[in-house]
Parts: structure tokens; C-alpha cells; sequence
């Protein structure tokens, strides 16, 4: 049975009751701003060769990018990361701008710190890691649910888990709404929303069971007090990283060397890692000469990434009457619905998470409509006067994000084998990684670290000769 603390509410029945600094050994190009922050369209024709000698070349410096940098770093590989972004972390970043105080505009949620590989290294960068607290909350109308209403919504919601993983055994993989009992009554729209969208960032009808069932328990989280794209940050201070610097082709067909083309040029390289998104991939932002391979470009599409925003609230005094880092969700009755997770480490901010079809739709018409459905959201649920207490806010609007394009990435019905294939190297020259490329992790930032590292182990295998 899948339980995810995060993603289970398991926790609530409780309630009823260092790594050495990094050898510079990489050979970056000059230092120079790329050109403006948009998606590129492919050379005509090939630029000049600016950098040579390279052993890999890793595309992305996000969780996986910074993991392979890190390990062939360790092993004194000549490397050369290449960012499209104006900074490192892809979608692990903490503004400290907007609040004035830690704001995870992506991910924030450290799942099992206990063997979680970031979490491990987090030790060494004199940041503060804290547990989660145990028990969430639900709201009914304009009341907190009552002892027996979360027994029964959490009986309900093991009864659907351990259906989605009863249909994840039969012969044909099937979609995870198709498994969902039927006698859920009023319970449904809030079991689907926090299994699928809040969980998984898509409806639960765009999910393969089997990818859902498979997913590793997370029933134990962590928060970082700076942020856990502070700490990402952290972890990938050392490596020397080429930023705003979109890359638009890479050659690897051929004996010869493979050839990553940017804006300022043609990078030289014996190998290459890609930890750009699936999103990126299937929208053709990176060309790859030859084409990617049919069932690579299936699985990259099969596993696009879905729609999960933030939409943050600076709201004082705790109306909410909610414990620091609480999460609560509503008894909904259709799928426009929200989770709240209040007082972020202790502080005034309050985030309201809109995910799946419509969190896609709602983050589509703009930041205003976003913050308007939050405020009319929480209206709903403790009076008008709360929109009087909001101060400062903002949203994220992660689909528009050109080197993005989405939250994470859920497989689509029949699809879970599509992560195995994107796994698989091009010619034992072209590797890909990132949180897609976990068949257990995924969704998660250990889960693209991992990859990470798995990715830069099989390129150092292939050139030192050994079998990949």
C-alpha cells in the first residue's frame, strides 16, 4: 500500500488517538550572458566551436545536473554544465525576495531524510532541516472535520490506495480513476484531488496505476528552514555552471565527437547528459542529430510533466488557527479545490497549492485569477474578513516557464515502462536524467539527485572502457 505523508493523511490518525568541497576539473566557456530568456529556435547553421576537451557536457543544472557534476567532479572528469536559466536549481528554488523570508516557489516537501541522498548532504551546508509536523487537517464548510468525519475520510482514502494498487497487478495497466471505488460518496472530490492533482499533479485519470503504486513510500518528510532551494543552492556552490546559456542542438551520431550547440557556440564533448524536462523534450526545444529514437520520444511524452502552482499569502496573526507547517485540505464537492499549508516555518506565509486540470486552467487566465480564487477559496471557508488580513502575495505559473514547462512528471496510463526507456543512453553517448528518470522517485528531488548520479556512474563506466 502507497502512503505518502504528504500525499495520505495517514499522520492524522495519530491526532485522533556532508560532503568534502569539489576539485575544480571542469572546462567551462567564458563567462557570458546568453541571449534573452526564451525557448530557442534550432541553428541554421552551426556556430563556432568554442569549447574543446570535454569528457561530458551536462544540459540542466537542477537536482540531477548537480548530482552528475558533483560525481564526476569526484572523480576529476573534464565537464561542462550549461544552464538555460539565469540560476541553478530548476524547479528547487527559494525566493527570499518577494517576503522578504524563505519562499519555496518550487519544490519545498524533503521526503524521507533519513536516506533521502540531499538530505544526507544537507549536514555540511550549516542549514537547518526540521521534521515535518504529524496530523493534517480537513475542512467542512466552516469547521475542521470532526474525529469520526477523518476516520471515515481516511478509511476511504486507504480503501482507494489499496484499490489503485489491486488494479496495478492485473494484466493491463489501467488509469488510477478507474480503480477508485464507487461508493465513496461526498468523500470522492477530496480523495481524487489529493491523490491526483495534489499528489501526483494530474487527475487521477491521466495516471497509470502501476506508475502510482510503485512509487516509494514517503511517510516521513522534512523542511528546510532556508529553503530547500537554498540548500540545492548550496549543494551545487562548487560547480562551475554556464548560465543563460540555452542550448538548441546536439549532435551525436557519427564516431566522432558529440557537438552541443548554443547561442555562443559549438561545445566538443565525449559525452553527453540531458536533465532538460520532459516537457522541454517533447515540445522539441533541444534537436537531436539524428532524432531521437521513436520509443525515446514516446517516453518523453508519456511522461509530461503536470500542473502544480504555489499561490502564496502573507497573512498575520494565524486566523487560520493552524500549527507551523500544517496542511489542510477541504471536504470538496467538485474539483475546484485547493491544499493550504499554513505558516510556513513559523512565519506569516501561507501557501495555497492549485494542481492537476484545473490548476492548469486556473494558472492559464494569469497571477490576478489565481490570487482571486485563493482568497475566494479561503473565504469560503473562514469568512469574507480573512481577504482583509492578506498583505503581500504572488503566484508561481510554472507551465509558462519556457525551460520548464510543468510541475513534475506522472506516467500516463500504460506508460510506467516509459521511465525505464528514458533511462536507456543514445549510442552509450547521450544519458538522460531528472526526476522522470526514476521509476520510483519520481516526482521528487532525491529522485532527479539520484538519476543524477546513476547517469554521470554509467557515463564514467562507458569511458573507462567498461561495459554501460
Amino acid at each position: 500500500m502507497r502512503r505518502l505523508s504528504r500525499r495520505s493523511f495517514l499522520a492524522a490518525s495519530a491526532a485522533l488517538a556532508a560532503e568534502p568541497a569539489l576539485s575544480q576539473t571542469s572546462t567551462p566557456p567564458a563567462k557570458k550572458k546568453a541571449a534573452p530568456n526564451a525557448a530557442p529556435e534550432p541553428r541554421t547553421r552551426p556556430g563556432p566551436i568554442v569549447s574543446t576537451g570535454n569528457d561530458v557536457v551536462i544540459i540542466g543544472a537542477g537536482a540531477a545536473g548537480i548530482a552528475a557534476a558533483r560525481r564526476l567532479a569526484a572523480a576529476r572528469l573534464r565537464f561542462t554544465v550549461i544552464e538555460a536559466a539565469a540560476r541553478i536549481g530548476g524547479r528547487c528554488i527559494t525566493d527570499t525576495t518577494t517576503f522578504g523570508i524563505p519562499f519555496d516557489r518550487g519544490a519545498h516537501w524533503i521526503h524521507m531524510p533519513e536516506i533521502n541522498p540531499v538530505a544526507k548532504l544537507a549536514t555540511g551546508t550549516g542549514l537547518d532541516l526540521y521534521p515535518a509536523p504529524a496530523g493534517q487537517r480537513v475542512r467542512v464548510g466552516r469547521r475542521f472535520a470532526r474525529d469520526s468525519e477523518m476516520e471515515q475520510y481516511l478509511a476511504n482514502l486507504v480503501r482507494t490506495q489499496t484499490a489503485i494498487s489491486d488494479a496495478a497487478r492485473g494484466r493491463t495497466d489501467v488509469a488510477c480513476a478507474a480503480a477508485v471505488p464507487k461508493d465513496l460518496g461526498d468523500w470522492r472530490p477530496a480523495i481524487e484531488f489529493f491523490l491526483g492533482p495534489f499528489g501526483c499533479s494530474k487527475d487521477l485519470a491521466e495516471i497509470s496505476a502501476v506508475d502510482f503504486s510503485r512509487s516509494a513510500e514517503r511517510d516521513i518528510d522534512a523542511f528546510c528552514r532556508q529553503g530547500f532551494g537554498t540548500l540545492l543552492e548550496r549543494l551545487g556552490a562548487d560547480i562551475p555552471v554556464e548560465l543563460s546559456l540555452p542550448v538548441s542542438r546536439v549532435s551525436y551520431g557519427g564516431r566522432g565527437l558529440c557537438e552541443v550547440e548554443t547561442a555562443q557556440g559549438r561545445i566538443e564533448t565525449r559525452t553527453v547528459i540531458v536533465t532538460a524536462s520532459t516537457s522541454v523534450l517533447a515540445a522539441n526545444q533541444i534537436k537531436f542529430v539524428p532524432d531521437l529514437p521513436k520509443r525515446h520520444f514516446d517516453a518523453v511524452d508519456q511522461l509530461k510533466l503536470g500542473s502544480y502552482d504555489h499561490i502564496a499569502l502573507e497573512i498575520p496573526n494565524n486566523p487560520f488557527g493552524l500549527r507551523a507547517d500544517e496542511l489542510m485540505i477541504e471536504k470538496a464537492s467538485g474539483p475546484r479545490t485547493a491544499a493550504l499549508f499554513a505558516n510556513v516555518s513559523g512565519s506569516t506565509l501561507c501557501i495555497i497549492d492549485v494542481a492537476g486540470r484545473f490548476g492548469r486552467e486556473l494558472s492559464g487566465k494569469g497571477e490576478a485569477e489565481m490570487i482571486a480564487f485563493a482568497l475566494d477559496w479561503l473565504a469560503n471557508l473562514y469568512g469574507a474578513d480573512i481577504k482583509n488580513a492578506v498583505r503581500r502575495r504572488s503566484a508561481t505559473r510554472w507551465n509558462i516557464e519556457p525551460y520548464v514547462r510543468g510541475a513534475f512528471s506522472a506516467a500516463a496510463p500504460g506508460a510506467q515502462p516509459a521511465r525505464k526507456t528514458l533511462m536507456e543512453p543514445l549510442n552509450n553517448r547521450v544519458w538522460f536524467a531528472g526526476e522522470a528518470a526514476h521509476e520510483t522517485l519520481w516526482g521528487t528531488v532525491g529522485g532527479a539527485w539520484e538519476s543524477g548520479e546513476r547517469a554521470a556512474d554509467s557515463v564514467m563506466r562507458v569511458l573507462s572502457g567498461r561495459k554501460a
